[in-house]
């Protein structure tokens, strides 16, 4: 079973840069996109019947309505999305924003600016590590 890629990104071009580097590494996962932590979070517990048991989060920080930053808080009080394994994306290099997404329990913090050979080489570890690893009831969306 694939783990779908939950990208949530206001941009409509920077998503598209994410969507083609899951391209280019031949990552075939399916991609469910939100346009900010609002939208995501209403889905994320229970409003898109379509979405999958498993699934990773790639998070923008700036964003409308809520940001990455609210969005981490709040997903992270929730007790039935906790533990989603979450991917920071960002332009910010502000020392304050890493240290605030680290704090948030975040598996990783990416600049958009490596969204390069960085970034597929990322999304074909994310792809080997899914394939490797027994997946957890605790990824699981509540009800």
């Amino acid at each position: 079973m694939p783990i779908d890629i939950v990208l949530i990104e206001d941009d409509d071009g920077d998503a598209r840069a994410v969507i083609r580097a899951l391209s280019k590494a031949k990552v075939a996962n399916p991609v469910v996109r939100y346009y900010d932590g609002e939208e995501a979070l209403e889905n994320l517990r229970g409003g898109d019947p379509d979405l999958p048991q498993h699934y990773i989060i790639l998070l923008d920080l700036n964003m409308p309505r809520m940001t990455g930053h609210e969005f981490l808080k709040e997903i992270r009080e929730d007790p039935h999305l906790s533990d989603a394994i979450i991917f920071v994306m960002t332009t910010s290099r502000d020392e304050e924003d890493i240290e605030m997404a680290w704090s948030r329990n975040i598996a990783g913090y990416v600049l958009k600016s490596n969204v390069g050979e960085d970034f597929v080489n990322l999304i074909r570890t994310l792809d080997n590590y899914w394939h490797i690893v027994e997946k957890p009831t605790m990824f699981r969306r509540p009800g």
